[in-house]
């Protein structure tokens, strides 16, 4: 524990996907904007017997932390049935904005939260394109 806060464990997306197949009451939160996930697209965990559940960390367009993030993301969670001691997997483009999510969430009282590392689409490379995450390595994905 770190300032009353649980650690937020870091996990690449291969891991995260076994983990969600694993465990029943695991989630995936995407916190990517609603344009991202229309144009980029997002997790499919269809195979899984899943969803992930969306909820925007920053609004979009002025990018601004949602005050009401925790608050939004609880009442999507208690809805599935998911309990404090749940895996919860926050992923974003690249593993930022997760991370900042996945604390907000440890810091209002969910004890297993983990940021994906890499993210949906990973971070840029030397010529500005974007390399690993989820869809770099193969994990289910759909058009939004």
């Amino acid at each position: 524990m770190q300032n009353g806060i649980e650690a937020v464990e870091t996990v690449d997306v291969e891991a995260t996907w076994q983990r969600l197949a694993a465990r029943l009451g695991s989630q995936l939160i995407d916190v990517r904007t609603r344009a991202e996930w229309a144009y980029v697209g997002i997790p499919d965990l269809g195979p899984l017997g899943k969803r992930a559940v969306l909820v925007e960390w920053q609004t979009f367009p002025d990018q601004t932390v949602d005050p009401r993030f925790a608050e939004r993301l609880a009442s999507e969670l208690g809805a599935l049935g998911v309990q404090l001691d749940d895996d919860l997997f926050f992923i974003c483009r690249s593993g930022s904005r997760s991370l900042g999510a996945a604390k907000a969430m440890a810091a209002a009282g969910y004890r297993a939260c983990h940021n994906v590392a890499g993210g949906f689409e990973g971070p840029l490379d030397n010529q500005g394109h974007r390399v690993g995450g989820w869809k770099a390595a193969g994990l289910p994905w759909l058009q939004g």
